[in-house]
């Protein structure tokens, strides 16, 4: 629930960032019609309103899956450079979305120039940005706990578990 929360909010800030880019001309046409061009038979489906709905369900269904990737990635490397991991995690997927749009030879809408493609690619480094900042900051701390890597070594930092153990005075 935690990655799909993460996700969606991501998805919201990636959509503004969008949306602003078009505004000031520096894309020419929205994320989300370049997905719906996909599922539609011709360049008019994707641009109108029905058109912009299906890009737009898209496009934070694959946010709220990229939302539990980067919640799986942060529980198993630890919330630390939450927004580095963040960063690389959402310009990997939307370079990734975005290069499978392009190739797909039913795609009747394909990105338009480097410019766009830059767009894109900055609204999805704030989305990693953003989900990986809400899953740090939301997440419950055993969700970051790291198994040693070796029986024999201790952890350098207490587990939950040790921390609750201490609180009610069991000791190691």
């Amino acid at each position: 629930m935690l990655g799909t929360i993460a996700g969606l909010a991501g998805g919201i800030v990636k959509t503004g960032i969008d949306e602003a880019s078009l505004r000031m001309g520096i894309s020419q046409r929205p994320f989300r019609e370049a997905a719906s061009g996909v599922w539609v038979a011709k360049k008019r489906d994707a641009k109108n309103s029905k058109g912009q709905v299906l890009g737009s369900l898209f496009d934070f269904g694959m946010s709220a899956l990229g939302g539990i990737g980067i919640t799986y990635l942060l529980s198993k490397t630890g919330r630390d450079h939450s927004v580095a991991k963040g960063t690389i995690f959402g310009i990997a997927m939307g370079s990734g979305i975005t290069s499978a749009l392009s190739v797909l030879s039913a795609n009747r809408v394909k990105p338009k120039g480097a410019s766009s493609n830059l767009s894109y690619m900055v609204a999805h480094a704030a989305y990693g940005i953003a989900a990986s900042t809400i899953v740090a900051k939301l997440g419950d701390p055993s969700l970051f706990d790291v198994e040693p890597i070796n029986d024999y070594l201790r952890p350098t930092e207490p587990t939950t578990e040790e921390l609750q153990d201490k609180e009610h005075g069991y000791r190691y």
